[in-house]
């Protein structure tokens, strides 16, 4: 059974965990998502995508 779930989704969990458990502080976190929508904004939001979608295709090709 496959299960589909958003990448956004995904580092949102991770991101909630690392802060619960005091590695990482909230200005930090802040900082961080300022970033992705400063990249998502630039004209290299095109190639992050297209190398993620790639990443997620051979992630998920792969069958243990």
């Amino acid at each position: 059974m496959a299960v589909s779930i958003s990448v956004g989704l995904l580092l949102l969990i991770l991101a909630v965990v690392v802060l619960r458990h005091g590695r990482m502080k909230v200005s930090h976190a802040v900082i961080c998502g300022l970033l992705g929508f400063y990249l998502a904004s630039t004209s290299v939001a095109p190639t992050i995508h297209n190398g993620m979608n790639a990443t997620a295709d051979i992630v998920s090709g792969i069958h243990p």
